[in-house]
C-alpha cells in the first residue's frame, strides 16, 4: 500500500502533510514521492482565496481523469468549508479533515477495502505531539496553536480550523528541542496567528520564544503570521523577545488595507496608526527588521479614497514582503452579503499595488548588494545553486554551500523577491 501526498496552502497545511505522512508511516503504509507509484493519492487542500479554490477543483477533477486506477482522499479546508461541493465534484472521493489527521490510516485502509470514509469534524488533539515525516531534514515545522480568536468579515479559514486551540508550552519546547537534536536548523512556528498563542492557556508567544531561544544549539526561528490586534497587548514583550540572535529578523503582519473605513468593516480589530506604531517599535530597537505584510484589494466597500490611503501606507512603511490579492467572496463570510466592485475596477487597483510593490521591494533589496550577509543554507536549488536566508529572512540564491550550515555571502544582485550571491566564508 503507497500513498502519494500533495499539498496546497500555508506552511501549516504543510505541517498537516508532514503529520499524515509520520502517521501513515508508523502504521507500515509507505509515502511516496511519485504519483504514479501510489495506490492512494492524499490532496491536502487550501481554501482561503478564489483562485486557490478554482485550482483545487481543477486539481481534483484532473487527478480523477488522470489516475482513475489511484484512491482519492480530500483532505484540508475543503472538507470542512464547502463539503457540499465536495460532494458534487468528487462524490467517490474519501474525505480526511484537518482536526482528524489521526485517522488517516483508518481511511487510506478502507478506501483500499472500498469504503470511501468521510471523516472530518472538529477534535482536540495535539498536533505537536504527533509523529512528523519532516520534507526537509534541515526545517521543522512547528504548528503551535490551531485556529484563531477573530471574526474576520472575508475570512472562511475560521470555518476550518475553529476557535483558538493553544498547544502545552512544554510540548513545544520538547518538540524543538527534539528538532535540533536532529539536526534541523531552521524552525517555522506556524498558526493562523501566531499572536494569540497561549491567550486560551494562560501563556503568551514572548515566553514561548524565550524558551526555545534557551534551547542549546545552532538554529534560526521563524516567527509565523501574526494578527496586529493580538500584537498590541504583547507588544514591548515581544520586541524584547526577537532582539534574540536565534529569532529571524522577520515580522509578518498583514495589515489588509490602509483605511480604518475599511478595516473596521473587515472587523479587524485594530487601526492604521496600531500597524504603524507596532512596525515603529519593532524598526527602532530592531533596524534591520525585514516587515512582511498583506493587501486585500477591492474589498467591497472598499472606494476609491480608501485603495488611495492603501498605496500611500505602502509607499510609507515600504514593507520587504508585500502579498496581495484581489477581493473574492468566500463560503459563508460575512461580507458575501455584500455587492462585488466592477471587477474591471479591482483588477486596475491589483495592478496599481503590484507595481508599488515590486518597486518597493526591488529597493529595499538592493541596498544589500554589496554587502557580507550571515546566510543560512536551507536546501539545494531546483535550478542549481543553494538557497538560504539572511538574518532578516530575505532569500539568497549562492553558488555554493551546504544545507545546513551558516556562511558569509557577499550579495551581487537583487531582485524583486530575492537576492544572489557568493560565498566568502564560513561562520
Amino acid at each position: 500500500m503507497k500513498v502519494y501526498i500533495e499539498t496546497y496552502g500555508c506552511t501549516y497545511n504543510k505541517a498537516d502533510s508532514q503529520i499524515i505522512a509520520g502517521i501513515l508511516e508508523k502504521e507500515n503504509i509507505k509515502v511516496v514521492d511519485s504519483i504514479d507509484e501510489a495506490d492512494v493519492i492524499i490532496l491536502n487542500t487550501c481554501y482561503v482565496k478564489q483562485p486557490t479554490e478554482h485550482k483545487i477543483i481543477n486539481r481534483i477533477r484532473e487527478l480523477q481523469n488522470t489516475y482513475k486506477s489511484k484512491e482519492l482522499i480530500v483532505a484540508g479546508c475543503m472538507v470542512e468549508i464547502d463539503p457540499e461541493k465536495l460532494k458534487k465534484i468528487a462524490p467517490e472521493s474519501a474525505w480526511l479533515g484537518p482536526h482528524k489527521l489521526h485517522k488517516a490510516p483508518e481511511v487510506v485502509k478502507s478506501v483500499i477495502n472500498g469504503n470511501k470514509k468521510k471523516v472530518y469534524g472538529k477534535d482536540s488533539k495535539i498536533k505537536v505531539e504527533m509523529p512528523k515525516k519532516r520534507f526537509n531534514s534541515h526545517i521543522h515545522i512547528v504548528q503551535i496553536c490551531e485556529g484563531c480568536l477573530g471574526n474576520c468579515s472575508y475570512c472562511c479559514t475560521r470555518f476550518a480550523r475553529g476557535r483558538l486551540y493553544s498547544y502545552p508550552l512544554d510540548s513545544i519546547v520538547k518538540d524543538v528541542k527534539k528538532a535540533i537534536e536532529d539536526g534541523c536548523v531552521e524552525i517555522q512556528l506556524t498558526a493562523q496567528d501566531t499572536a494569540a498563542y497561549g491567550r486560551d492557556i494562560g501563556c503568551d508567544l514572548p515566553t514561548l520564544i524565550n524558551k526555545i531561544t534557551s534551547l542549546d544549539g545552532k538554529f534560526k526561528i521563524r516567527v509565523g503570521m501574526m494578527h496586529p490586534k493580538n500584537v498590541k497587548k504583547i507588544l514591548d514583550e515581544l520586541v524584547d523577545a526577537y532582539d534574540s540572535e536565534k529569532i529571524y529578523k522577520f515580522l509578518h503582519l498583514p495589515v489588509q488595507s490602509g483605511s480604518d473605513k475599511v478595516l473596521r468593516d473587515m472587523n479587524r480589530g485594530y487601526k492604521v496608526k496600531d500597524f504603524k506604531k507596532i512596525v515603529r517599535k519593532f524598526r527602532k530597537k530592531i533596524p534591520e527588521i525585514s516587515i512582511a505584510t498583506d493587501i486585500i484589494v477591492g474589498f467591497p466597500t472598499e472606494s476609491r479614497e480608501d485603495f488611495k490611503k492603501t498605496c500611500e501606507l505602502l509607499n510609507e512603511i515600504k514593507p520587504n514582503f508585500i502579498h496581495s490579492s484581489r477581493y473574492a467572496h468566500r463560503p459563508g463570510a460575512k461580507s458575501s452579503k455584500l455587492d462585488e466592485l466592477d471587477h474591471n475596477e479591482v483588477k486596475e487597483r491589483s495592478r496599481i499595488i503590484e507595481e508599488i510593490k515590486n518597486k518597493i521591494m526591488r529597493e529595499e533589496n538592493k541596498k544589500l548588494v554589496g554587502t557580507e550577509q550571515k546566510v543560512l543554507i536551507v536546501e539545494k536549488g531546483k535550478k542549481g545553486g543553494y538557497i538560504g536566508r539572511t538574518s532578516s529572512y530575505i532569500p539568497v540564491i549562492v553558488n555554493s554551500g551546504k544545507p545546513g550550515e551558516i556562511i558569509k555571502v557577499k550579495i551581487k544582485e537583487a531582485t524583486s523577491t530575492y537576492l544572489k550571491g557568493d560565498a566568502v566564508g564560513r561562520i
